[in-house]
């Protein structure tokens, strides 16, 4: 257990937690750790290297053993990756001559041969029941051997691990900070959260749980410690069951309820009984989520328990037995009926849910006095609006300007996303304009006032993380709609899977697109080598593991987009896979080395979402020749099976001419509000580090600030959120 509390200090906050042991000459063995370390792209800080010097020769090996191990994994180099071309990138063989080699292997295996030939008759070739298609043709030994070592370069990343405190102060002060986000967290943190609370049950707990399924998380461990639960609504004791039952706390997924222990159906239904009794207009919300709580009812028994009379009044709302009414149906009788004075009355009392109407309320407006009442009410309780959703609603409104005519993308809490033309009727000018000086107001008044914040390169066009589905678990990811800058000669996606079941099939392909999104080329299995570069070979069978990859010389690619993708062509999806992950790697024009290389590794994220294609991300070229990242986190419906990238470029294209023509609000964003509220804002400069503590916001926490300065990093940008 403290080896896996060491790993998720180290992947979520990049600070290696103070080891504990007795003094020595550890200095030969740390120096080791972070030669090693540099080999796979990380390197220990000069405190923490200092400090491990200092430590027993034992004491540094036990630390080095498990933090290589969690640094290995989170650059993907815990696994074996091997490519079908033993001398990728070199000598990747024509599509067509490829095809034909194989056909021609497989006429000379004596197995093989009759059908090959019947296929040929008939005019139709199976290319995977050929021999040599789709299975590596050479070990993993064999393909090291065929190239040399890697040359290092200026360029290549080094991630540093900051020295932390002691392990237990560490894990608290993730617990609390993953436990107190003020946006929802993705799947994987999720899970580390509970690992989390369980561990910190009898700790220190965060002043208030705002998102609902982390409080779902959170309820789970404290019923197990026997601590009272945070419930205020009906939904609360919902999502918990759903946890106990290790199912889906968003609520977007069907939970099948296990039987629960007699203890345990009697929290939740004192829980019910005293939410409502509490406020009884609460138990309107089982309406939104009828099904569930049905299903619910059938393992709580709540008539065995009469002394929960309220929680028994729940289960009949949701069979139909009891009458309730919604809020929302009472704003919709209100609309219905155009009175949207009326409507804007009754959602001052729900501020959320006034700031989620407020697109139709505008455009349900006819006078003036109407348009007034809604910005007024919008004064009026924006101090009561989360942060999150104050900046959705700004973010939301300059997209929304009249003349844009853009189409509209739709993202899902999952990352499914399409897109569809905007019918709806324009909001009005005037009332967009004062709606957002009225955000921007209520952002500015939240966010801290700092005398000085020291902002590094390259983190002023980082999205603000507004959901826990913007991003993914893993490393140097970026919040969905992100620019960051593409800095190397030699781009190279790839993607790992490992089947658990059944044969599975993944196939990475890069889609290229003009400025005007229309198709130039593309870089698949059915396209091995282009101007721009080559593809590995197709896999398509993984029980051990395989990988795919894709080499680009940015210099030669046509067009303006590049959009690498990973189509799901057979077998498990991205979820029931044992493992799955995509990333890219950059290097210099001449740089050698194996296919793949942990330290020229910049991004490598897990592919857990739905959908049979997955988009990562994208590369766009500006007008200068440079090029950015987009980040994307994006998944299409596909095919139910033989997802290729010839099949999808149009929805492709579509997708990312929504996404990009999208404007996000970015960290750059809330620096200018806070300069604009006095606080002097400047470049971080490496060669003049303040004494005393500052507030610093960067891509990663550089050496040298003062252990007490807030700091800032893709790791806790939700921290930059104000509740």
């Amino acid at each position: 257990m403290v080896h896996r509390l060491e790993s998720l200090v180290v992947r979520h906050a990049l600070r290696l937690p103070a080891p504990v042991g007795p003094a020595g000459a550890g200095d030969v063995a740390a120096r080791q750790f972070d030669a090693v370390l540099m080999s796979v792209g990380f390197k220990l800080s000069a405190d923490a290297l200092r400090t491990l010097s200092g430590l027993s020769e034992s004491t540094v090996v036990d630390t080095a053993v498990p933090t290589l191990a969690t640094v290995r994994e989170m650059a993907g180099d815990h696994v074996r990756h091997n490519v079908y071309f033993k001398d990728f990138p070199a000598n990747v063989p024509d599509t067509f001559e490829f095809w034909t080699r194989c056909v021609r292997e497989a006429l000379e295996d004596g197995k093989a041969r009759s059908g090959v030939i019947a296929q040929l008759r008939n005019g139709v070739l199976n290319l995977l029941t050929l021999p040599s298609y789709g299975t590596y043709q050479h070990t993993y030994d064999e393909m090291l051997a065929a190239h040399d070592e890697l040359t290092a370069a200026l360029g290549d990343r080094l991630t540093v691990l900051h020295l932390g405190g002691p392990l237990e102060d560490e894990v608290t002060a993730l617990y609390l900070a993953l436990a107190g986000s003020t946006t929802p967290l993705g799947d994987e943190h999720l899970a580390d959260l509970k690992v989390l609370a369980g561990h910190c049950a009898d700790g220190p707990q965060p002043e208030t749980i705002p998102v609902r399924e982390n409080r779902a998380v959170v309820n789970e461990a404290r019923l197990k410690a026997g601590s009272s639960l945070l419930l205020d609504t009906v939904t609360d004791v919902l999502r918990l069951a759903c946890a106990l039952s290790g199912g889906d706390v968003s609520l977007q997924e069907p939970t099948r309820f296990r039987a629960l222990s007699r203890p345990v159906r009697r929290t939740l239904l004192a829980g019910l009984d005293s939410v409502v009794a509490a406020a009884p207009a609460k138990i309107a919300d089982v309406l939104t989520h009828r099904e569930p709580f049905k299903r619910l009812g059938e393992r709580l028994h709540p008539h065995e328990y009469p002394q929960w009379p309220r929680a028994a009044e729940v289960f009949a709302v949701a069979r139909g037995e009891k009458k309730a009414y919604t809020f929302d149906a009472r704003v919709e009788a209100l609309l219905g009926a155009d009175d949207v004075t009326g409507a804007v009355a009754l959602l001052r009392s729900a501020p959320g849910r006034l700031f989620r109407a407020l697109d139709r309320l505008l455009r349900t407006a006819r006078t003036q006095e109407q348009r007034d009442a809604v910005v007024a009410a919008v004064e009026e309780v924006a101090p009561e609006v989360s942060g999150r959703v104050v900046l959705s609603v700004r973010e939301y409104l300059h997209n929304r300007a009249a003349e844009s005519g853009r189409k509209r993308v739709f993202v899902n809490r999952l990352g499914r996303a399409h897109v569809a033309d905007d019918t709806r009727a324009a909001v009005p000018e005037a009332e967009r304009e004062r709606l957002i000086t009225v955000l921007d107001a209520e952002m500015a008044r939240r966010l801290p006032s700092p005398e000085r914040l020291l902002v590094g390169p390259d983190v002023l066009d980082v999205a603000l993380p507004l959901s826990g589905r913007a991003t993914s678990g893993g490393l140097g990811v970026l919040p969905r709609g992100s620019l960051s800058p593409v800095d190397g000669e030699l781009l190279r996606f790839f993607v790992y899977w490992k089947q658990a079941s059944r044969v599975t099939d993944y196939d990475l392909s890069a889609l290229l697109l003009d400025a005007d999104y229309e198709t130039v080329s593309w870089l698949s299995y059915t396209n091995l080598r282009e101007v721009e570069g080559e593809h590995s070979g197709d896999i398509t069978n993984a029980p051990d593991g395989a990988s795919e990859f894709i080499n680009l010389r940015l210099g030669a690619v046509r067009g303006t987009y590049i959009v690498p993708q990973v189509n799901i062509y057979s077998g498990e999806k991205f979820e029931e896979a044992e493992e799955s992950f995509f990333g890219f790697m950059l290097r210099e024009g001449e740089q050698q080395g194996r296919p793949f290389e942990a330290r020229t590794v910049r991004m490598k994220s897990e592919l857990r979402g739905p959908g049979r294609v997955a988009l990562p991300l994208a590369f766009r070229r500006a007008r200068d020749g440079s090029w950015h990242a987009k980040w994307l986190h994006l998944y299409l419906k596909g095919h139910p099976e033989y997802n290729r990238v010839e099949g999808n470029r149009v929805s492709v294209a579509a997708l990312l001419r929504a996404v990009v023509e999208r404007e996000q609000l970015t960290v750059g964003y809330l620096t200018a509000l806070m300069a604009n509220g006095g606080t002097e804002v400047a470049a971080w400069d490496a060669e003049s580090v303040p004494d005393g503590p500052v507030t610093y916001i960067g891509l990663e926490r550089p050496e040298g600030l003062h252990p007490d300065s807030v700091v800032i990093t893709p790791e806790n940008l939700r921290d930059l959120i104000p509740e």
